[in-house]
């Protein structure tokens, strides 16, 4: 187990890839750890320096006693490839990870040479929906909200097979209390006009089945950006790299030839 101390935040990450491959900085959604990228690595080009981590209150990554706010989640982004010593990583951000992967290319533009914004926007819900589900999950933990979630996630022919199982284990083993303040850090983001301000090669990523972030949303955020890229996949979900990871990785990587950084 790796653990980059950052000061305020102890950051559990993995690097995979040759040393000097180029880095990909995989951001993974709320109520997941850095195994929803298990099935994908596999799958994707050679060449790549691969980092992933267990964003703050989340896998085996510590939860600081002060709020969690977005700034704090991008502010941990950036210090844990400023602690690599990496630059010009292309970012794959995923739901709250997108929004994550947003706010880190407009804070700092030296660190990202592109984005990869999957099932995510740059505002998702509503501040009431975020801070309701936050005050449940103190409440009553995960377990009860798990089969709900998982309909959100995953596509109708996916909810009774063994990626169910695998994701609901994961879910149910994340803190409540970290899921709850990662909540409260999506209630407080809106980053349309910031977003807006961006200029690099940028895709997007939609599952035609996605519950949580529909395509219509993710495509609005995405059109932000002049020169972006839209790609719907049919059939998946809000989690691609799990229920359709090998046309993920296949879309991935033509993105990642197309912009030169393999």
């Amino acid at each position: 187990m790796t653990i980059a101390d950052l000061g305020d935040v102890q950051l559990h990450y993995r690097l995979d890839g040759p040393e000097d491959g180029a880095p990909l900085l995989l951001v993974n959604s709320l109520g997941t750890d850095l195994r929803l990228w298990n099935d994908l690595l596999p799958l994707l080009p050679d060449g790549l320096r691969i980092i992933r981590y267990d964003k703050r209150g989340h896998g085996r990554s510590s939860l600081p006693d002060a709020p969690c706010t977005m700034g704090a989640l991008v502010k941990d982004a950036e210090a844990l490839l400023d602690h690599l010593d990496l630059r010009d990583a292309v970012v794959v951000g995923l739901s709250i990870g997108g929004m994550i992967a947003q706010g880190l290319a407009v804070k700092r533009l030296d660190l990202v040479r592109g984005l990869v914004l999957s099932n995510t926007a740059a505002k998702i819900g509503t501040r009431q929906i975020w801070q309701d589900r936050a005050r449940v999950v103190e409440a009553r933990g995960l377990e009860p909200l798990a089969d709900g979630i998982l309909a959100r996630w995953l596509p109708p022919r996916a909810l009774s097979g063994p990626q169910a199982a695998r994701c609901r284990e994961m879910l149910i083993a994340q803190p409540a209390r970290g899921y709850a303040a990662c909540c409260l850090a999506i209630a407080g983001t809106d980053f349309y006009t910031p977003t807006a301000s961006l200029r690099l090669p940028l895709l997007g990523i939609a599952g035609s089945e996605d519950r949580a972030t529909p395509p219509d949303l993710v495509r609005e955020t995405v059109d932000l950006v002049p020169g972006a890229r839209f790609c719907l996949m049919r059939g998946a979900g809000h989690l691609p790299p799990v229920d359709a990871p090998a046309d993920y990785a296949t879309i991935l990587g033509d993105f990642l030839r197309e912009i030169g950084h393999i």
